[in-house]
């Protein structure tokens, strides 16, 4: 959906180079499992048929299980590794591109690790997922925040504008650079070409987290990717919505000028968290989404079109609304991902947070996450699924919310149409996230924590986005915040003692 009229568009996709079609690591890690070997080597397992996981999973799983370093597939001249980095490079608009076997969570920590080398102090979107919190800790910069919009009706954050971001790096100047989310988890699109003009403005590399966009440039109904509307360094979380294997995703590096400085430092930062043991099952699964990505533009569209679907039927249906049908007043976004379905459940009668769970336990029907206000469902690029279920399953849920003894409580009943969870402000910044991360910390009472500084990161999850810093004052609303998240059905927060919130750690 377009929100208005911006350079955000994607080229039309022009036929893919012969290589684009190969998988070449994938393709020799196959044949390697191919040959009669006996494995004396790790991992433990030794692809043995007899074994519980070749039971569980299937021999051929156990037997592509290889460890790295070796010949002819990573090590040596030319490998088929190789190979399927520059193809992922090509096809992403790269000048370089690492395979990461941590998430994008570890592309993160990465970018984080290395901009201490162009300043000391990152000019930050608040809303930034907990794992680039935790690269301030690893790199023990300063951190300039800028505050993204938020709807206060969701209760989500968006993105941050061109303007704010200049304001940031104005008032910051030892900037290291710029670091930003687009698309947020909702699917809202940043204007990328224009923060990144207004951080090249002012001398600094633009980062983005793009953890939700990794398909994003591969079909005409898609947003174009922040490498090619500008962006420096991109992180990718290709098992995302790209078709990769979880826990697998993607750093690229674009070619512009800072480039000559960030690939080394890049490629050191690379080494000093990448697992020594990266799995081949992983890295395959990469290759093979690069490959789907590329070669399948027909079946991307079929996805859209499905998610289109959805949306058209809960419009015509007219019990429950579209989050991004609201986008438009939000002068941050310029696009949706045509590929989130973020539902107002309210409007239906129900919260977010009991929709998930019904349709999980009724209807075996899973979707992203849920808030208090709304479900998101995705479909990953060349997916269809069968939108006519979940639309159904959906308009099956109970309305005016009912109870039942075993699970439900009167208070269920009441927030079904009200007492929506609200987004906390964020505290006062008074430590780093490093110098608060490593002081000395006591463990005290929720309420006894308010008005003291957090020595960890509390994140609803999913998403992700911290709610409290390490070096922020942690405040009463954000202890309600967190402590009634905590107990929503698949409630949880990433970095709590306890699953309740009841105790934090602060600074001694």
């Amino acid at each position: 959906m377009n929100i208005r009229t911006t350079d955000q568009r994607t080229p039309s996709p022009t036929r893919p180079g012969l290589g684009q079609l190969s998988a070449p690591y994938a393709d020799a890690v196959l044949g390697h499992a191919g040959r009669d070997w006996l494995r004396l080597n790790v991992p433990g397992h030794a692809a043995a048929s007899g074994s519980d996981l070749a039971g569980f999973f299937g021999p051929r799983i156990t037997a592509l299980d290889f460890p790295p370093l070796l010949d002819g597939i990573d090590l040596g001249p030319d490998t088929p590794l190789d190979g399927a980095l520059a193809l992922a490079a090509e096809a992403w608009g790269a000048r370089r591109t690492w395979f990461l076997t941590n998430g994008a969570s570890q592309g993160n920590q990465i970018a984080s690790m290395v901009a201490p080398a162009l300043g000391r102090t990152l000019v930050v979107q608040r809303s930034v997922h907990s794992s680039v919190i935790d690269g301030l800790v690893l790199s023990g910069m300063d951190a300039v925040f800028v505050q993204p919009s938020v709807d206060p009706e969701q209760g989500i954050a968006h993105g941050v504008t061109a303007e704010d971001v200049a304001a940031a790096l104005a008032r910051t100047p030892d900037a290291a650079a710029v670091y930003i989310v687009s698309p947020s988890y909702f699917g809202a699109v940043a204007d990328v070409r224009a923060i990144a003009d207004a951080a090249h403005a002012a001398g600094v590399p633009l980062i983005v987290d793009e953890a939700w966009g990794s398909h994003f440039g591969f079909h005409p109904a898609l947003p174009a990717n922040a490498l090619s509307t500008g962006a420096d360094l991109v992180t990718s979380s290709t098992h995302k919505l790209a078709g990769s294997l979880t826990q697998s995703a993607m750093l690229h590096l674009a070619e512009g000028p800072f480039a000559d400085l960030l690939e080394p430092l890049v490629d050191r930062a690379f080494r000093l968290v990448q697992s020594t043991s990266a799995s081949a099952l992983l890295t395959a699964s990469l290759d093979l989404a690069r490959r789907s990505l590329v070669a399948g533009a027909c079946a991307t569209g079929s996805s859209v079109g499905a998610a289109d679907r959805v949306r058209g039927a809960v419009r015509a249906l007219g019990r429950f609304t579209v989050v991004s049908d609201g986008f438009h007043a939000f002068p941050d976004i310029v696009r949706a991902d045509p590929l989130r379905i973020a539902i107002d459940t309210r409007a239906g009668g129900i919260t977010g947070h009991e929709a998930r769970r019904r349709l999980f336990r009724d209807h075996q029907v899973m979707v992203e996450v849920a808030t208090d206000a709304a479900i998101v469902a995705v479909i990953g690029a060349g997916s269809v699924p069968d939108t006519d279920r979940f639309v159904e399953a959906l308009h099956t849920l109970p309305s005016p919310l009912a109870t039942d003894s075993a699970t439900d409580s009167a208070t269920d009943s009441a927030r079904a149409v009200g007492g929506m969870l609200r987004l906390p402000a964020p505290g006062a910044t008074k430590l780093t996230a490093r110098e608060a991360f490593l002081s000395p910390a006591v463990v005290v009472a929720a309420r006894e924590a308010v008005g003291r500084i957090s020595a960890d990161t509390l994140a609803a999850y999913p998403p992700g986005i911290p709610n409290v810093l390490p070096g922020e004052v942690v405040t009463a609303e954000a202890v309600r915040f967190l402590q009634r998240t905590a107990a929503a059905p698949n409630g949880h927060v990433r970095g709590a003692l306890d699953p309740g919130v009841t105790r934090l750690r602060v600074v001694a």
